[in-house]
């Protein structure tokens, strides 16, 4: 079963009087539970993709069908709806909020969706990523590889069908983003997540089942692992 299938997918912007092509055709899909990476220099359209997938972005012709779903179809509160329900990010910057402690950044998803158990759930996700210790600290006074990792607690705590990541291990350390990549793949195999990540990192990569290489803006190849 394909939780996510790509066809024909194209974006194109204005650039002045030309049209700028940063997506060309591209065409893939990813089953259920499954990990797949997108590969490729800077500038090839990989950001562009993830976002498109995530209905971050509409596409200028193609499909994107996220569950069963066509997000072409669909409005921005539509998608913003699809996404609140099935989807989780982990971002390079980390994209945590400065003026809230560890656990009331993973707490807002769950206060969003009105949990009662939002702190319990919280808490529980910034114990198993190990930071049991450092909950009521602020982003300001935690490290990269800290604040990645109440990123991945917070991205998990919806209990997303499907998790993009954006160059996630960008800004750390190679011993952290040992750590944090193996902490994204173990909770992607304990949560039965599908994972999409784009990376650089060709080492990562070849951890997931499934790998796309984009240039340019077009599909070079897609390896399975």
């Amino acid at each position: 079963m394909n939780i996510l299938k790509v066809e024909n997918l194209t974006k194109t912007y204005r650039s002045g009087n030309r049209s700028l092509t940063v997506l060309d055709q591209v065409d893939f899909e990813v089953a259920l539970g499954d990990t797949l990476s997108i590969v490729g220099p800077s500038g090839s359209g990989k950001t562009t993709l993830l976002g498109l997938c995530a209905g971050l972005d509409v596409a200028s012709s193609g499909s994107v069908i996220l569950g069963d779903k066509a997000l072409e179809k669909m409005d921005e509160d539509q998608r913003a709806a699809i996404r609140n329900q099935m989807v989780g990010f982990i971002f390079q910057n980390f994209q945590l909020l400065q003026t809230l402690t560890a656990l009331e950044n993973v707490m807002v998803p769950l206060e969003l969706k009105k949990r009662k158990d939002a702190r319990a759930k919280a808490t529980a996700l910034l114990e198993k990523v190990g930071l049991g210790d450092r909950m009521t600290h602020y982003p300001s006074q935690l490290s990269g590889g800290e604040q990645q990792r109440v990123s991945i607690a917070r991205a998990f705590a919806n209990e997303p069908q499907i998790l993009f990541a954006d160059e996630p291990t960008g800004n750390l350390d190679t011993e952290t983003g040992e750590m944090v990549e193996n902490l994204i793949f173990q909770l992607n195999k304990e949560e039965g997540t599908t994972l999409i990540l784009v990376t650089h990192d060709l080492e990562l990569a070849a951890k997931t089942h499934q790998s796309i290489h984009i240039k340019g803006g077009k599909l070079q190849e897609a390896v399975n692992g």
